[in-house]
């Protein structure tokens, strides 16, 4: 398959998958039946050999936990980076809250990340039966989250205090794959913005890169501190750069406001990287 037949898969995977769209046999508000969650996809191409998979590896980028594409599949030679942006009727929603999230947002938080899994299984399963092989890194059992008063496996003299990361980063292999580039709020910012939810495989099917159309780590953001205007518990500082922690604590709370729900989000919302990306042009 080539690179336009992959875009042709995945729009056409999300054009006809169940959902996407809130249905009364969930157990949601009757009201939010009907919501759409995600637009159309973007969908990028990285080597499973890109250098900056080693990169990643060392301390203080994410760290030496960080699993390559070889190693979640051997053989492998091609990673594939897949961006569902938030639909406008969950962004809205959210741009209007200033304490704490949506319930739109978290909906697409939960139910929404539960359709991404559908996604990219139904995607990679496609890939299957061209006769390719395809491992989904989030969906793995290798996988594994590490965050403050955590470790993993094998690495316990890596961890910090404000160690935050896992096995696999989609965000970075966004950033691999020529998607976009991080912001001061650490979400990377694609040609659709940045409130939305990343998902990839690792496969063995040859694919031409995807050349980056940017350099630098934070190409894409214009520093104009509107998401540190709108974080809730001032976890994004505009020179230290994020309080992970901060951020998880609040995360917390937000389980039990709308449990079994959470999230925020309100540094994806009402700023100028919400469903573009503002440096284009510039």
């Amino acid at each position: 398959m080539n690179k336009d037949e992959l875009r042709a898969l995945a729009l056409e995977i999300f054009e006809t998958l169940d959902g996407n769209i809130l249905t009364a046999d969930m157990d949601i508000e009757p009201q939010y039946v009907g919501l759409r969650l995600y637009d159309a996809p973007l969908i990028g191409f990285g080597s499973a050999h890109d250098a900056l998979y080693d990169e990643y590896k060392k301390p203080g980028i994410i760290g030496p936990w960080h699993m390559s594409p070889e190693e979640w599949l051997p053989g492998a030679k091609s990673v594939i980076s897949i961006f569902l942006p938030f639909s406008e009727e969950v962004r809205s929603s959210n741009a209007k809250e200033t304490e704490h999230a949506s319930i739109p947002w978290v909906y697409a938080r939960i139910e929404g990340q539960q359709y991404v899994g559908k996604y990219i299984s139904a995607f990679t399963a496609r890939l299957k039966e061209k006769g390719c092989s395809g491992c989904i890194p989030q969906m793995d059992p290798r996988w594994q989250a590490v965050h403050a008063g955590s470790g993993i496996d094998g690495y316990p003299e890596a961890m910090t205090p404000l160690t935050f990361g896992s096995r696999w980063s989609e965000r970075h292999t966004a950033f691999v794959c020529g998607l976009g580039t991080f912001g001061l709020s650490k979400g990377i910012i694609t040609e659709r913005g940045m409130a939305g939810r990343f998902c990839s495989v690792v496969t063995d099917l040859e694919v031409e890169p995807d050349v980056r159309p940017y350099t630098e780590i934070y190409e894409n953001c214009i520093h104009c501190n509107a998401c540190v205007r709108r974080c809730p518990v001032n976890a994004i500082d505009p020179v230290t750069g994020k309080d992970h922690p901060a951020c998880y604590a609040f995360m917390g709370l937000s389980k039990k406001m709308f449990a079994p729900r959470y999230g925020c989000g309100l540094c994806q919302t009402a700023v100028p990287c919400e469903a573009c990306n503002p440096s284009a042009g510039s």
